[in-house]
C-alpha cells in the first residue's frame, strides 16, 4: 500500500530548526478606554468569585488565566447587564510582592462576564500566581506555570490526565487529590459536565428541570459544575489544557447531527450546538482564537514543552462523519473521525513536531476494543473501532518512522484500558506502532464494583493481546516523561461517596523511547 503521508525535506529542517506549531498569541487587555466605559452603573452585588479561577494552555512565554463573575451562579449569574472592569495580577510568589504583569480586563455580559486574559512576557518554565479584582472583592489565588522555551531540553515533565464529571455520580475526590499533586499542567479529555436531566435519585443533583438547550441552561449547568470546592482547588493548582467530547453538548453528537434526529430537527440541533460551544468557551480558560463563531470553535491545537513533549489536542466530535451502524459500514473510507483538515494538521505537526515525545489528547478510544467473548465481534462505533480506514491510515503513519514516540491519551470510557495500537487488530504479525491509555472517570458510573467488570471483560482479554491492563474504578492518571521513558500511574481513589476517600496507585505502565508498546511495570 503506498504511504499516504510521503515524508518530505521540510520534516528535517523543521525538527531541527525546533519549529514550533501552536496557536497564535494574542492581546492581554482590552484597554483604559474600555475600563473607563465599564465602571459606571453602581455598585456590583456581593459574591462575584463564586466560581473560582483557572489557567490554562501554557506557552513559554504566556499564560491565560480566566475567572466569571457570578454571583448567582445557578440563575444565569446574577450580574447587572453592562461590562465590568476586572482587574488582575501575575506575580512571581503568593504573597503578590514580587508583580510580573498586571492589567484591566473587561467582563461583558455577552461572554456571561467572563474573562480570559492571555498574559505575555513570563518565563519559561517558571510558577506565577494570579488574582482578579472586580469592585471591592478579590478572587482566589490561582497558581500556574509556564512552558520550557521552545529550545529547551527538560530533563522531565509530569503531567496527569482526566475526563468524565457526572456530578450527579458523586463526590469530585479525585480532583482534591489531583490538586496536591505536583504537576506542570493537567489535560481534561471531555465530558467536563453532562447534559443529562436531574435524578432526583443520584447522590448529587443536576440543576434546572430538563437537559440544557439554550444558552442560559448551558450556563447553569456549567456554573454548577464550577461551584464545587474540589473542582475548583484543581483548576487552581495549575494550568489545564482542555478539549470537549459528546456531553458538553448532546450525548454522542456528530458534527451537526444530534443523538436522536427524530427528536431534534436540523435547525434546532445548531441553535443547542452554538449555545452549549459558547458557554463552554465562557468557562474554560481558552485564548480569544478558541470563541466560537456560530456553528464553530477551534480547539485542535499544539502546546509544545521544549524539546521533550509535543501535545497535539484532538477534536473528534466538530468535524467527524455519522456513526456506522455495522462494522461494515465502519470500513467505509469515506468515514472520518477528525476531517480531512484536522487529519492533515495532526500529520504535519507529528511529522514536523521535534519532540521525544508525541502526546495526543484525545477522546474517544483507538484501540479495537470488542464488546464479547468468543467468534462473534461487537463494537461501540462512537469509538474509533467505527472509523476504520482513517485508524488504519494513521497507525500506519505512526509506524512509518516519521513519527517519534506516540502516545494516546484518551477519555469517555469510565474505564482505564492501556494497550498496544497496531495498523490492524485482528492480525497477529500486525506491527506494534504506539500506545494508549485510556484513563477512567473522576466520577461518571460511580462507585464500580470490579469483579463483574472483570467476568465480562477478562475472557475478552485473553482474545485481545493487545490490551494489557483493564480496570473500572474511579481517578486519573499522572505520567512522568524523560527522554528515555514515559512511566504513567494509575491513581484510583477508594470512593466518590463521601468526602475523606482516600488515593492509592494501583498500576504503573512503562513506554521507553524508541521501543512502540507499552508495558505493565508495577500493580499495586
Amino acid at each position: 500500500m503506498a504511504n499516504p503521508y510521503p515524508i518530505s525535506r521540510r520534516h528535517f529542517v523543521a525538527a531541527g530548526a525546533g519549529l514550533v506549531v501552536g496557536p497564535m498569541l494574542l492581546s492581554i487587555d482590552d484597554g483604559a478606554e474600555a475600563h473607563i466605559r465599564s465602571t459606571a452603573g453602581g455598585p456590583l452585588p456581593p459574591g462575584l468569585f463564586t466560581l473560582g479561577v483557572a489557567s490554562g494552555d501554557p506557552l513559554p512565554d504566556a499564560v491565560v488565566i480566566w475567572t466569571r463573575l457570578a454571583p448567582q451562579p445557578l440563575a444565569g449569574g446574577g450580574m447587572p447587564e453592562r461590562a465590568v472592569a476586572v482587574h488582575w495580577e501575575v506575580a512571581e510568589d503568593e504573597r503578590f510582592r514580587r508583580i510580573r504583569q498586571r492589567g484591566v480586563a473587561v467582563a461583558h455580559p455577552k461572554l456571561g462576564h467572563s474573562v480570559h486574559v492571555d498574559v505575555r512576557g513570563l518565563r519559561p518554565d517558571s510558577v506565577y500566581h494570579y488574582r482578579f479584582r472586580a469592585g471591592s472583592e478579590i478572587s482566589p489565588v490561582g497558581r500556574t506555570r509556564t512552558a520550557p522555551a521552545a529550545h529547551a531540553r527538560p530533563r522531565q515533565l509530569r503531567f496527569a490526565f482526566a475526563s468524565c464529571q457526572d456530578y450527579q455520580a458523586g463526590l469530585y475526590t479525585a480532583h482534591h487529590h489531583l490538586a496536591q499533586e505536583d504537576l506542570a499542567f493537567v489535560a481534561f479529555l471531555g465530558d467536563y459536565i453532562y447534559e443529562n436531566t436531574p435524578n432526583p435519585a443520584a447522590f448529587r443533583v443536576h440543576e434546572g428541570t430538563g437537559e440544557p438547550i439554550t444558552l442560559a441552561q448551558y450556563r447553569n449547568r456549567h456554573a454548577q459544575y464550577r461551584t464545587d470546592p474540589d473542582l475548583q482547588s484543581s483548576h487552581a493548582a495549575f494550568p489545564w489544557i482542555v478539549t470537549f467530547d459528546d456531553h458538553e453538548v448532546d450525548n454522542n453528537w456528530a458534527d451537526e447531527i444530534p443523538q436522536d434526529p427524530d427528536l431534534q430537527s436540523p435547525e434546532a440541533f445548531r441553535a443547542r450546538r452554538a449555545a452549549a460551544f459558547q458557554a463552554y468557551y465562557e468557562h474554560m480558560p481558552l485564548r480569544r482564537e478558541a470563541t466560537p463563531r456560530g456553528l464553530d470553535m477551534r480547539l485542535y491545537r499544539r502546546l509544545r514543552f521544549g524539546g521533550l513533549a509535543s501535545v497535539h489536542v484532538l477534536d473528534t466530535r466538530q468535524y467527524r462523519s455519522d456513526q456506522a451502524a455495522t462494522i461494515e459500514e465502519a470500513n467505509d473510507p469515506a468515514l472520518s473521525m477528525t476531517g480531512a483538515e484536522q487529519e492533515r494538521w495532526l500529520v504535519r505537526g507529528l511529522r514536523e513536531s521535534g519532540s521525544t515525545w508525541n502526546v495526543l489528547a484525545n477522546q474517544v478510544m483507538w484501540a479495537s476494543n470488542d464488546r464479547r467473548a468468543g467468534p462473534e465481534k461487537v463494537y461501540d462505533l462512537d469509538n474509533w473501532d467505527g472509523y476504520r480506514v482513517q485508524r488504519r491510515r494513521l497507525l500506519e503513519f505512526f509506524g512509518s518512522g516519521q513519527v517519534d514516540n506516540p502516545v494516546v491519551i484518551t477519555g469517555d470510557r469510565h474505564c482505564t484500558w492501556v494497550c498496544d495500537l497496531k495498523p490492524d487488530f485482528d492480525d497477529p504479525a500486525s506491527p506494534v506502532v504506539g500506545a494508549e491509555i485510556t484513563g477512567t472517570s473522576i466520577t461518571s458510573g460511580g462507585n464500580a464494583d470490579p469483579v463483574p467488570f472483570h467476568n465480562t471483560y477478562d475472557p475478552i482479554m485473553a482474545e485481545s493481546p493487545h490490551w494489557k491492563y483493564i480496570d473500572n474504578q474511579r481517578g486519573y492518571v499522572v505520567c512522568d516523561v524523560t527522554r528515555e521513558r514515559m512511566l504513567s500511574s494509575l491513581r484510583l481513589v477508594d470512593t466518590v461517596r463521601a468526602p475523606d476517600s482516600t488515593v492509592r496507585t494501583a498500576a504503573q505502565f512503562l513506554v521507553e523511547a524508541g521501543r512502540p508498546g507499552i508495558s505493565v511495570v508495577n500493580r499495586g
